[in-house]
């Protein structure tokens, strides 16, 4: 399954299931991801960490170790979707 690391910049996706434990899983929910939750990907940084995505209108940045704990389905153009 594609984490939220894997989806490119201008693509939308729809998290599917949180994969992280303990402190980490419950930082990435109070920040508004949880499962059925609409992200968009902004921008990547250079090196690839950190990304900044759009989530419940507003711009969050996430590290890779803590994208990789968000699993995500229905990735796609954001242009088709209609979302940025």
């Amino acid at each position: 399954m594609a984490s939220l690391k894997d989806v490119r910049v201008g693509e939308t996706c729809t998290v599917s299931k949180l994969s992280g434990t303990g402190a980490i899983k419950r930082r990435i929910m109070d920040m508004g991801i949880t499962k059925g939750t609409h992200i968009y990907v902004r921008k990547v940084a250079p090196l690839g960490d950190p990304i900044e995505v759009t989530v419940r209108g507003y711009e969050l940045s996430l590290r890779k170790d803590e994208a990789s704990c968000v699993e995500v389905t229905d990735v796609a153009k954001a242009a088709a979707q209609g979302v940025a």
